[in-house]
């Protein structure tokens, strides 16, 4: 882990994964700006980590950032990712799960199975918390924060969410945790579509995040958050022709009035906004109003994101897939 010093007094820790570009970049800045020190950033190699680290010593004029390497794909990485944080002393105040890629036209899966934008938006980030957790590296009153995705509503054109429980009945004689961990490998039936494949990781991060928080110790909290539409960031590099060359070109050049589109910067503001919720705020998935991809922040409060059943049996097959079960926490 690379360090830079800095002369703030301040006690307050934030973690932002996928920092080196786009949304976990500014919010970075942002957690800066609100005087968190250090501001750990992650990349998949210390080198990019450090690099993103300069360029936000530079914007900032701040030397808060830490750069740490952490390749959510890696078991080993993320265990090895722990051990530094441990040795570190930090203990993480604000942990914002932001890193995550949209995938291209073809089903990638990683060397353990899993596909890749469910690896990359939930299960890695699922093993590291759990990690960070059994090292009780979370302070006190830790807020987590996890990217959601506006597609999780259901309303979104051309992302639609799988239903699970249906596709249980069908598919699995009823057995959820079956059909959820078929979704996590993307071994079943259903055809591989990458706007429905997001929009149903999304909405498995929405279950992961209500199911944690009904685990966390008191005073802990972890919400889903969308950030909104922001067509200026890397993590859609593997999207499809169509998506990259059209839909996210006409989407930011939209009217601002038709609410498609917002800066980086203010995306990124979402994540931070959340970190500033209450105790009493948790287990909650939060997105734009509906049929609008940016604005102020709502609660999204649907029967399929509110499914107990669903959220139990996604919770479940994580654990199972990638071996990461909740510690014991004093």
């Amino acid at each position: 882990m690379e360090t830079t010093s800095a002369e703030s007094t301040t006690s307050l820790t934030a973690l932002v994964t996928g920092a080196t570009s786009g949304l976990g970049f500014e919010a970075a800045v942002l957690l800066a700006d609100q005087g968190y020190d250090p501001v750990i950033v992650t990349g998949r190699s210390l080198a990019r980590a450090a690099e993103a680290k300069n360029e936000l010593v530079k914007k900032t004029g701040r030397g808060v950032f830490v750069a740490l390497e952490l390749d959510l794909g890696d078991s080993v990485n993320v265990a090895a990712a722990g051990e530094e944080l441990a040795r570190s002393g930090h203990k993480i105040d604000a942990l914002v799960l932001n890193a995550g890629a949209v995938s291209g036209n073809e089903m990638v899966r990683t060397d353990e199975g899993i596909e890749l934008m469910m690896a990359s938006s939930l299960t890695g980030h699922h093993r590291f918390t759990m990690d960070i957790l059994g090292r009780q590296l979370l302070a006190s009153g830790a807020r987590i924060v996890i990217a959601g995705s506006e597609a999780a509503r259901g309303d979104v054109p051309t992302f639609n969410p799988l239903e699970l429980p249906k596709y249980a009945i069908k598919h699995f004689d009823g057995d959820l945790q079956a059909a959820a961990a078929s979704v996590i490998r993307h071994d079943g039936p259903a055809k591989f579509k990458p706007g429905n494949a997001y929009a149903t990781v999304k909405l498995f991060v929405a279950w992961w995040a209500a199911s944690l928080a009904r685990q966390l110790p008191e005073g802990v909290t972890v919400n889903a958050v969308s950030p909104g539409s922001a067509p200026n960031t890397q993590a859609a590099r593997h999207a499809n022709f169509f998506m990259k060359k059209i839909m996210m070109p006409m989407m930011e050049a939209m009217p601002k009035f038709l609410g498609m589109a917002a800066p980086t910067s203010v995306a990124a503001s979402r994540y931070v906004e959340a970190t500033t919720f209450g105790a009493d705020v948790t287990g909650q998935f939060f997105a734009s109003a509906p049929r609008k991809m940016t604005g102020p922040l709502h609660k999204v409060d649907l029967a399929h994101v509110n499914d107990r059943a669903s959220q139990d049996a996604a919770w479940a097959a994580i654990v199972a897939a990638t071996g990461a079960e909740m510690p014991a926490l004093v």
